[in-house]
């Protein structure tokens, strides 16, 4: 994770217009000197949302949320704390300044990367509208119903054929040959000659949600071209085919509000959809959709998906196996049943969004795809095969991780094949071993209790604190920073403490300006994304303190009980340590409620 300089910042604060950023997501109007709009964290119809003007915080008067920009990109639309702070930089045109560690600094500079491919999908862009050979791959996109409105939306390019004029417009620019090798857009043959990576080919640029340019897509448009239908920027320091989602860019903010997203295979698939208003589409990226595209719809909260892969053989395959891979994971899925012949590109072209939006509705539950997909080459009739029907899919079923979802699908099974429950094992499911999964931005190899327990009070504090100050007052009155154990914790605790009494800000970004160093800007994100029972507040809070003071009471404890037993003590001092462990025993912690007593000693 980047480390973002103080400086920068200081001057992302100056320059967030809170109102701008919300709009997107929040229809406000003007009621004297704030804004009001019905809050995108729950249901209502009046309108409870605010933001006074010239402020950097929003308040929900009905559910009682609070935050800053950086506070609601990662509650509402699921982003990291770094996300969230490029995301605002990029659209408020300030340059982070980032503090790199050892590590990082091995690596090519990700901001390059960046300037390199926005300016390179430029080009591409130019080359298409305005050059000879750029307007014959323009035809094949008339020809396919593909207009400049679509072009321009989308910023559709071409990579000439001719190689040399794309590296030397770029070196004009400022840009080296291994700049462009670390893009993605340059190679080298064994004799060492430079090759343009795209050739021949109509670009669709890959983007972040923050609108920067990571990667292409170079589809060729004629059969002469060398190489497969479609070639893929490479690994590099910005593009992971693993992760990466086409068209997340434009889908992101609409499948994190409705939780559900529809899947395509390709690229046009998704931008015709996407095109017409179905906002919601994504696709893979150059390789099989596997689980890191489903933990980043995962992660938007999505419980439903809509699969819309080509109906040829191959396309029903990947239906089954992505399939799957949302069935794991409790999400719901249903699969549009496109005519025979047809893509979305296609079937949208020849019978429009109503059309499609009715073979949505219809869409077919994931479990009675798969029966039909399965037993396309079984004779159902047979014993033998109808045995061996329910025994694959019972198998790929039991591999669920959710026990609720596991136990109806074997019932629903059950009755479409028309035998006994307790023959596809209804009633015997193999309930799964429950987990952590280790978290990889903390670099935590194992389960920390002490930190587990700090970073829980740091929550409350962050995520209630400031529209409930008593309890922040109560977390004083019991706790002072040597209280606890974790350093960056105490560091945190510190900082919070000094705002709270200054009436200075403690939202994140007030925070993060204040910490220098990349763990408790880590630290930091990692606590609002657990999501939190506000209206349990004051009591959680409480016993989360009581934790906390239990816990080192028993620590002192242990410490004068190893101090006895390590027979190293004079009798006088043994004497001394045993009244202090009998007073310690005699008087466990309890919490102060008076704001006028003094921290525990």
């Amino acid at each position: 994770m980047p480390l973002f300089n103080k400086e920068s910042l200081e001057a992302l604060r100056q320059k967030v217009d809170l109102v701008e950023v919300l709009s997107s997501f929040v229809e406000f109007k003007k009621s004297g000197s704030a804004f009001k709009g019905l809050c995108p964290f729950h249901d209502e119809k009046t309108p409870s949302f605010i933001v006074q003007r010239g402020d950097t915080h929003y308040h929900c008067f009905g559910c009682g949320a609070h935050g800053d920009a950086i506070q609601f990109l990662m509650s509402h639309q699921k982003m990291s704390f770094s996300e969230a702070v490029e995301s605002l930089a990029s659209r408020f045109h300030v340059h982070l300044e980032v503090i790199e560690s050892n590590e990082e600094k091995k690596g090519p500079n990700k901001g390059l990367l960046k300037q390199i491919l926005n300016e390179a999908s430029q080009f591409f862009h130019f080359s298409l509208l305005h050059t000879e050979e750029g307007h014959m791959a323009l035809k094949y996109l008339y020809d396919r119903g593909i207009d400049l409105d679509f072009i321009h939306q989308f910023q559709l390019g071409f990579a000439a054929k001719k190689n040399g004029v794309f590296r030397k417009v770029m070196q004009t620019k400022g840009f080296r040959e291994e700049q462009l090798v670390e893009a993605g857009l340059l190679s080298s043959n064994k004799d060492g000659q430079w090759r343009d990576f795209f050739s021949d080919r109509i670009m669709f640029p890959i983007q972040h949600h923050s609108g920067d340019v990571i990667g292409f897509s170079g589809r060729k448009y004629r059969e002469e071209t060398f190489g497969g239908k479609y070639v893929n920027t490479p690994e590099t320091a910005l593009f992971k085919k693993s992760k990466i989602l086409f068209g997340f860019n434009y889908s992101r903010k609409r499948i994190a509000k409705e939780r559900k997203a529809i899947i395509v295979e390709g690229q046009i698939d998704a931008l015709r959809l996407i095109h017409m208003g179905f906002n919601i589409t994504v696709a893979g990226q150059g390789t099989a959709f596997g689980e890191g595209h489903v933990k980043e719809l995962l992660q938007l909260g999505v419980n439903q998906v809509f699969l819309a892969l080509d109906s040829d053989k191959a396309g029903q395959e990947a239906t089954a196996k992505i399939g799957h891979l949302f069935q794991k994971d409790g999400v719901e899925v249903r699969v549009l049943q496109l005519p025979k012949g047809l893509d979305p590109d296609s079937f949208l072209r020849e019978q429009g969004g109503e059309a499609f939006i009715s073979l949505m509705e219809k869409g077919t539950d994931y479990l009675s795809f798969l029966v039909s997909h399965l037993s396309k080459e079984l004779n159902l009739n047979s014993p033998a095969a109808k045995s061996e029907l329910i025994q694959q899919v019972t198998k790929l079923i039991r591999d669920w991780d959710h026990p609720v979802m596991v136990h109806e699908t074997l019932r629903k099974l059950a009755h479409m094949m028309k035998v006994p429950e307790d023959m596809v094992g209804v009633g015997q499911e193999h309930v799964p071993n429950i987990y952590i999964k280790k978290s990889a931005s903390v670099g935590l190899l194992t389960i920390d209790p002490d930190r587990i327990l700090e970073t829980d009070l740091l929550r409350w504090l962050l995520l209630v604190g400031q529209e409930n100050p008593h309890l922040v007052d109560l977390v004083k009155n019991n706790l002072t920073q040597d209280d606890l154990h974790i350093s960056i914790c105490k560091k945190i605790y510190a900082i919070y403490k000094e705002n709270f009494e200054n009436n200075r800000s403690c939202d994140l970004l007030s925070l993060a300006i204040d910490l220098d160093d990349a763990e408790g800007q880590l630290v930091l994100s990692d606590l609002v994304q657990k999501k939190i029972n506000k209206e349990k507040a004051a009591q959680q809070i409480t016993e989360t303190i009581q934790k906390i003071l239990d816990r080192n009471w028993m620590e002192k404890r242990e410490s004068i009980k190893m101090k006895l037993q390590g027979g190293q003590c004079t009798e006088t001092q043994a004497l001394q340590l045993a009244k202090e462990f009998d007073e310690l025993k005699r008087n466990p912690p309890k919490l102060r409620t008076r704001t006028e007593s003094s921290p525990h000693t």
